[in-house]
């Protein structure tokens, strides 16, 4: 049976297909996003404390390396295979080269209920694919985007300082900075609250999430079909380099599992935030319907349980 946190997704899909009055007030879900960045750093953050060792930096380069990779491969492919234009094609690049953090956090999830060995260092993987894949993407866009428009464009700068300063980052980064300076036992009068609840916090977040997806699938997009079959092709492609590297660099069992997912999803909290600012001629709803509404559900029904069958296949 999938883990009970997934569920929660499927109860929202459900409740929206349904037309179901169900909704999580907007205030709510905001903080629940919070909460769950908050709580993946302070997690990780534990984790690392006492234990940072320069050993990382191969590692943590690259990860770095593959988020600055995947637009890269993906581009030509959105541009002239799926037909989109640069704009969308460069967003879309961006947002898979990018991780999605609800991702991240049922594959944690799922690590922990089988057991599995997950690497203190693996919370830091989401910051070492997030910011190259966005900076990426709008070069690719700056390269190929014919200058016809007046519209000028954000500084590399001004991008740097958007992803940087995103809300996401600073709590993922904040946390991970506060868990490692203070470590398990130290901070236990604020972590062990948010650390105790991190499946609750999660489970509602799906819950909306679920919602969230089914609001754009009514009615279904079937004009946009080449986009739907990418967003549910590249994942397993993805997932699979990603449990290739992890086996190259000898992670632990969960850390290869936790990368593969990392490396199948798609951003649908910073990037969209970032690339909706930087590239306003791209449609953020396509970005929203291949990365939420069709990647995102992928990972966590089916994809982070295969990613883990492949680790054990290739491991025996």
């Amino acid at each position: 049976m999938p883990d009970i946190v997934v569920m929660f997704f499927v109860l929202g899909l459900l409740a929206g297909l349904l037309r179901s009055d169900l909704a999580i007030p907007k205030a709510t879900y905001e903080t629940l996003s919070l909460l769950l960045m908050l709580t993946i750093g302070l997690k990780g953050g534990m984790v690392l404390h006492g234990n940072l060792e320069w050993r990382l930096l191969p590692e943590m380069a690259t990860v770095a390396a593959l988020g600055a990779l995947i637009p890269l491969t993906l581009y030509p492919f959105l541009k002239h295979v799926i037909g989109l234009s640069v704009a969308n094609s460069a967003s879309i690049a961006a947002h898979y080269g990018s991780v999605s953090a609800g991702t991240f956090a049922v594959a944690l999830a799922f690590a922990e209920s089988q057991n599995l060995m997950v690497g203190p260092e693996v919370t830091l993987y989401l910051v070492m694919l997030e910011l190259p894949a966005i900076i990426v993407g709008l070069l690719l866009f700056r390269r190929f985007e014919t200058q016809g428009g007046t519209q000028k464009q954000p500084s590399l700068k001004a991008l740097w300082h958007e992803t940087l300063t995103n809300k996401s980052v600073i709590l993922l980064v904040g946390g991970v900075v506060i868990g490692m300076m203070y470590g398990t036992q130290q901070g236990s009068q604020v972590t062990s609250l948010l650390t105790s609840s991190f499946k609750v916090v999660l489970a509602l977040f799906l819950l909306e999430m679920g919602i969230t997806a089914a609001r754009t699938l009514r009615p279904m997009p079937w004009h946009q079909w080449r986009l739907v079959l990418f967003a549910l092709t590249v994942p397993s492609i993805l997932g699979s380099i990603g449990v290739f590297v992890g086996m190259m660099l000898g992670l632990e069992q969960g850390s290869i599992v936790v990368l593969a997912a990392l490396l199948a999803s798609a951003s649908y909290i910073a990037a969209p935030a970032a690339i909706k600012a930087a590239i306003p001629q791209a449609d953020i709803g396509l970005a929203m319907l291949s990365s939420l509404e069709t990647t995102f559900p992928f990972n966590v029904i089916i994809g982070i349980g295969l990613y883990h069958q492949m680790t054990l296949f290739f491991a025996s």
